[in-house]
């Protein structure tokens, strides 16, 4: 059969998506061209216009991001409005557009307003005609310099709080136009940085919050999150990824920071003897595709690496991510996404391959994880592996601190501990280093601040989203409800074991609500002719080695009606558990729709 002489519209179209993508990337290496008579020389000329700065500046990894770009196009797929626009300005050089907008008082339009987040800036409307900032603190640890610096910029140029978030990070509110620049530069003077705190990119690094003086766990991990931090800090190519994206590690302590809810968990565990040539000794083991606002807690992967090698495996897990991960559709761009479509041995098998080693396979029998944590260790007065030291868990109300109580929290810091803070998963904060005899001032001290320290078994796990107050997304506010539902329930009801209680706004899930104790995630409801604010409420998340995701028992329950659904929910479970039992014990084997079934909740007041 002889050869067409020519291709068909369908295949000349192929052909020059596949030329154009190649070209753009052998420009950028500063390679010949290979395109001509399919016509792709005018259409690479454009891309690269429209990209901005293309040549000898450009890093080769650079590239990486536009063939991945380019490969989709050439599929005949459509990249999203922010591919779009990542390509065409890069969002790390936004600092002095940031500042022409703040001296002028505007806030960012149209794609600019995704591009801001590169340097921590989120224009909120219509929730606020405000700005948010979030910073970067890697492990959660900040000096008492800093949050005292911080309080002043919350002040000056901000609502005059702080929130403290689910990743062991703050954030700053309420920012108007004009501030915006006073913000950055002002954190930047404090050695806090902002840079890749919001969108495609690599989120605060988490770690156990007590690494370094918890004597329970097996390793120190405060290093590796700072030492990832910087290294992703310094790689302008680990930016602009697909999708956001969480990294923490484990040292095996006493609070957990959640690992097997990112997209990348380091656990640390034991070794115990040489086994496939591995030495005894402390590893980790990698999990992959935690998100479990859909569903999903990280999964392992068999991976076992060396403490010196969990950075560069980091590396070739996000260069693989952002070689292949879906830049056509946001709702299914996440990571869990890509290893759902792979399978988790074709994802290693290419993570080997950038990684240019062969990686550690181990079965369970091979290692040794143990489990340590005390729910109630961020909270309360707690002995440090340091001889005669404490340190002390702050309730911080659903995340939320004056300014007055940061300086306040500062100054004992500086006075009584190290001059350091540590944050938590959890929204609170962790006064280390207190010398033994010092506690009792100590907590004088924070009580002066109107701040709770005790265990309480509402408050200390009671998490909150910014919701509707800040945020557009959310259907609800998160933050007063939940401080309702707690003063509601200290009048009602004694508990002796903590239950978490998370409130989330919407599918975003930045509370986590599906492994709570019990989660509610705002809904609106119908109420007569009118539509209201409201939750689904589910029960019986949990986390850990035994992680479970939460399931939905009672929808569109009207916000009103939350505190008494949830003291009755935690009547039957007090009811009916098996002596001290815990909330998540209890809901391994409850049959919560049968015990709720002849209850009725979600009557307004």
């Amino acid at each position: 059969m002889n050869a067409p002489e020519t291709f068909t519209k369908e295949q000349q179209a192929y052909l020059q998506g596949l030329v154009l993508g190649t070209d753009v990337a052998r420009t950028i290496r500063q390679l010949p061209v290979l395109s001509g008579s399919l016509g792709s020389k005018e259409l690479l000329s454009t891309v690269l216009q429209v990209g901005g700065k293309v040549g000898p500046s450009t890093s080769h990894l650079s590239a990486m991001h536009l063939e991945a770009q380019q490969r989709f196009e050439a599929s005949g797929k459509q990249l999203v409005t922010e591919e779009k626009a990542k390509r065409e300005k890069n969002g790390l050089g936004m600092w002095e557009e940031i500042g022409r907008r703040s001296a002028s008082g505007e806030f960012p339009k149209g794609t600019d307003l995704f591009l801001t987040k590169f340097c921590g800036l989120f224009y909120v409307a219509p929730a606020q005609d405000s700005y948010m900032c979030r910073m970067r603190l890697p492990g959660g640890v900040l000096r008492a310099e800093q949050l005292r610096g911080v309080a002043e910029l919350a002040d000056d140029c901000a609502g005059g709080f702080v929130d403290v978030t689910t990743r062991a990070n703050l954030q700053l509110r309420e920012i108007p136009a004009g501030r915006a620049m006073d913000v950055l530069s002002g954190l930047r003077d404090l050695g806090i940085v902002t840079t890749g705190a919001g969108a495609d990119n690599v989120r605060n690094v988490t770690c156990s919050t007590l690494s370094g003086i918890d004597s329970t766990e097996l390793i120190e991990t405060l290093p590796l999150a700072k030492e990832l931090h910087y290294h992703i800090l310094h790689k302008p190519e680990l930016y602009g990824l697909p999708r956001k994206f969480n990294i923490a590690f484990d040292g095996g302590g006493q609070i957990s920071c959640l690992a097997e809810t990112n997209d990348v968990s380091w656990q640390a565990v034991r070794v115990e003897r040489e086994v496939r040539s591995i030495p005894k000794g402390i590893y980790f083991l990698l999990g992959l595709g935690g998100i479990t606002g859909h569903g999903d807690f990280a999964r392992s992967t068999g991976v076992l690496a060396a403490p010196s090698e969990c950075v560069p495996l980091c590396e070739a897990i996000l260069r693989v991510f952002i070689r292949n991960g879906d830049r056509t559709d946001r709702k299914k761009a996440r990571l869990k996404y890509l290893l759902d479509d792979w399978g988790f041995e074709k994802f290693l098998n290419e993570v080997e391959k950038e990684y240019k080693a062969p990686i550690r396979r181990v079965e369970p029998r091979d290692y040794v994880a143990t489990e340590n944590v005390d729910r109630w260790a961020h909270v309360d007065v707690h002995r440090q592996k340091q001889l005669d030291r404490c340190y002390v868990g702050v309730i911080c109300p659903v995340g939320r601190l004056t300014s007055t109580q940061c300086r306040g929290l500062a100054a004992i810091a500086g006075t009584f501990g190290n001059g350091t803070l540590r944050l938590t998963v959890w929204q609170n904060i962790i006064l280390p280093h207190i010398p033994t005899e010092d506690v009792p001032r100590v907590l004088e001290e924070i009580s002066a601040l109107g701040l709770e320290w005790e265990r309480n078994s509402v408050r200390a796990g009671l998490v909150a989203c910014t919701g509707s107050a800040g945020c557009k997304y959310a259907g609800a506010d998160t933050k007063r409800n939940a401080q309702e539902l707690a003063t509601y329930l200290e009048d009602r009801i004694e508990l002796d074991q903590p239950v978490n209680i998370h409130f989330t706004g919407c599918h975003h899930s930045c509370a986590q609500h599906a492994i709570g104790d019990i989660g509610l995630i705002a809904t609106k409801v119908e109420w007569g002719d009118e539509v209201i604010d409201g939750y689904h409420i589910l029960l019986g998340g949990r986390t850990g080695f035994d992680h479970a995701i939460a399931t939905k028992v009672l929808e569109s329950v009207p916000e009103n009606g939350v505190p008494a659904a949830v003291e009755r929910i935690l009547r039957l479970y007090l009811e009916h558990r098996n002596g001290v039992e815990s909330f998540a014990d209890f809901s391994k084997t409850a049959d919560w729709l049968s015990l709720l079934s002849e209850q009725r909740t979600g009557v307004m007041n």
